[in-house]
């Protein structure tokens, strides 16, 4: 279950920002699909979270947009993490048009419980 943060700055209008809520559910969990925790195209309730932030005024940032991504830990994850967020990088311009942002991935060892 991965938790993306989406802080953007100021000038990023609202639109944009739909698009790319509606399109990272997908666009992460391909990226972060492995074995242990396969992806079939069917997201649920609790599948991804995504929120969104807007830099404050004492916040410093040089992109427009900071996507940060936690899932799991699991090796087959780690083992080609970079290339994993470059994709994700790639298919989030593709998919977006957005150019000025950045993607940071992270595999924290964690666990995660859910009621129904």
């Amino acid at each position: 279950m991965p938790l993306v943060e989406v802080t953007y700055a100021p000038g990023v209008d609202e639109p944009k920002l739909r698009e790319l809520g509606s399109v990272l559910p997908h666009l992460v969990s391909q990226a972060v699909e492995c074995p242990e925790e396969p992806y079939d195209g069917d997201l649920q309730p609790g599948d991804v979270e995504i929120r969104f932030r807007r830099l404050g005024p004492l916040d410093r940032s040089g992109l427009d947009v900071v996507i940060e991504v936690r899932s799991k830990w699991f090796e087959s994850r780690a083992a080609n993490r970079q290339e994993r967020v470059d994709r994700l990088h790639q298919d989030i311009r593709t998919a977006t048009g957005l150019h000025d942002f950045g993607v940071y991935l992270s595999l924290p060892s964690a666990a995660w419980s859910q009621g129904d």
